[in-house]
């Protein structure tokens, strides 16, 4: 291929930024709108969804853009139009594919290995076998227990009777003592014999055992070697022109170890092509196209920013980024927001945070409902919030003054004594065919590989369920029944929730807004010390 032909011209009188755009937090600029909508003639048929990246470049004195896709489509990452991959490992004669196809025929193995009827029916005489074991030798220990009790009244009775009647006893102590010992050595027996018998199955099962976990260590080692080998094959080039693998540049991070996928995203593949062609980035954007994954949440068409798990130490490297600069990021002015006071007494105080504020301090932001509550309060014990609200969520939170206090409510949390009420404002559309009022159950869990987002998971995800009540076309009560991250979020957001994103969700939803339109407006508890009945509510401000 020519090594211009994927530099596509970009004809108009829009005028570039000053500056390229931070790849974790923006707006796409009219460019890579225009971008966008130009590369979508240009995708390859496939029936998946799949992240996009344009990269708004100048070649000399001419203004174009590079297209990228994320991972592969249909197998392929050499599809015309899109820059190369960094690293084409895909070559089915390649070093990547023929060890590859070592690790997929110790797959087979394993598999037939563990379909085997001879193993099937060792491994079920082995379980037959002990459970009968667990449940001859549980029973005989009853009996046991039972013959003992026995023992212990004939002892019982026969000295009473002595004493009263100066009789000889019924059963002598030596027949007792016999019965213990035989009983005891019984079990032995019954032990043993079963020990036998479970040493003979599990020996015919355990030539098929460990040739299985003698291939799972064989095939292990070969794809960590794997691993390593590709991830040593990705060097990365900055703009100095400067190179390093991504062994190299993950070795500095917590996890180490580059996560699999890691430099086959759009940002990485853009800035790569772009470096090494000696074309100036002027401004970037990623969006979705296609269906929404089950998992995740991803609107058609909708701009997202570089996950963190995998670009964010690799764009790092390749932007010369450092972590709190104005190009890495952006930090809301948050100074001068505070808090209003809706209850308080000696024990605990219930504040309405505005939207924006932190419930505590961050990393590299330190304004915040507990730093505000501490410098209210500079003696007492400790300003301990009982639970959070995200940034961008408004409404009631409580606060408690002491440890005791903050002890006793947590406890009302964890038994969902706890009630709440949220209303949100949620993003038009025209499709109202989700009852009027309802039930959200969709568990989640952290992506751990592009954190703060959640996704939902049938399988690993915790139980996370919210009752939701129209009031509106628009206009929704929310009440948490768990209290996981982002939960109200997401289950508006969801495919299987209401499908429609909160107002202003910067995260899973489509339109941005001035605010997310989320307020935490009513909750009610049980004071922890003087037993009252509390109910405290603020009304939202939209």
């Amino acid at each position: 291929m020519k090594t211009d032909s994927f530099f596509h011209p970009l004809h108009t009188d829009i005028q570039p930024p000053s500056q390229l755009n931070n790849p974790f937090d923006y707006e796409p600029h009219p460019l890579c709108q225009l971008a966008f909508s130009d590369m979508l003639s240009h995708i390859p048929s496939h029936d998946e969804g799949k992240m996009y990246g344009v990269l708004v470049v100048r070649k000399g004195d001419e203004m174009g853009y590079l297209a990228a896709y994320s991972g592969q489509i249909n197998g392929r990452a050499d599809w015309e139009w899109f820059v190369p991959p960094v690293f084409d490992y895909l070559q089915p004669d390649g070093y990547f594919k023929q060890h590859e196809n070592e690790i997929t025929q110790i797959n087979h193995e394993i598999e037939r290995l563990e379909n085997l009827e001879e193993r099937k029916s060792a491994l079920l005489n082995l379980a037959k076998v002990s459970a009968e074991a667990d449940a001859a030798i549980a029973a005989f220990r009853q009996r046991m227990a039972e013959a003992k009790k026995k023992r212990d009244e004939i002892r019982k009775n026969d000295g009473s009777r002595q004493t009263e009647e100066n009789a000889s006893p019924v059963v002598s102590e030596d027949d007792l003592i016999r019965e213990s010992q035989f009983m005891k050595a019984e079990l032995r027996r019954l032990k043993k014999r079963y020990a036998e018998e479970i040493t003979v199955l599990r020996q015919k099962s355990e030539k098929y055992e460990s040739r299985i976990l003698s291939l799972r260590n064989e095939r292990k080692e070969k794809s960590d070697a794997l691993q390593n080998w590709l991830f040593s094959q990705f060097e990365m080039l900055n703009a100095q022109g400067e190179r390093r693998t991504l062994l190299q540049i993950f070795a500095d991070t917590v996890q180490k170890v580059p996560p699999s996928g890691a430099g086959e995203c759009c940002e990485p593949k853009l800035f790569q092509y772009a470096f090494a062609h000696h074309l100036q980035p002027l401004c970037l954007a990623n969006y979705w196209h296609g269906p929404s994954p089950k998992t995740e949440i991803r609107h058609d068409g909708h701009h997202y920013p570089a996950c963190r798990g995998k670009c964010l130490p690799i764009l790092k490297w390749m932007l010369g980024m450092e972590e709190g600069s104005s190009v890495f990021r952006s930090l809301s002015a948050t100074a001068s927001l505070s808090v209003k006071i809706i209850y308080e007494d000696a024990d605990i105080v219930v504040v309405d945070k505005p939207a924006g504020l932190l419930s505590i301090p961050g990393i590299d932001e330190h304004h915040s409902v507990w730093s505000i509550i501490r410098k209210r309060y500079p003696h007492a014990a400790s300003p301990l919030l009982v639970h959070r609200l995200d940034q961008p969520t408004s409404g009631l939170l409580i606060i408690a003054k002491t440890k005791k206090v903050h002890y006793l409510l947590q406890q009302q949390f964890e038994r969902h004594e706890v009630k709440k009420r949220y209303v949100a404002l949620l993003e038009p559309t025209h499709e109202k065919t989700f009852p009027r009022c309802g039930q959200i159950a969709l568990p989640l869990r952290p992506d751990p590989l592009n954190r703060p987002y959640q996704v939902v998971d049938e399988v690993n995800g915790k139980r996370a369920v919210t009752e939701y009540e129209f009031v509106s076309d628009d206009r929704v009560l929310l009440y948490p029944q768990t209290g996981r991250t982002h939960q109200l979020r997401v289950h508006c957001a969801h495919l299987k929730g209401l499908n429609r994103p909160i107002l202003g969700d910067n995260l899973y939803g489509r339109q941005p807004a001035d605010r997310l339109y989320l307020h935490a407006e009513a909750i009610s508890f049980v004071h922890p010390l003087t037993g009252q009945p509390l109910h405290l509510e603020s009304k939202a401000p939209f």
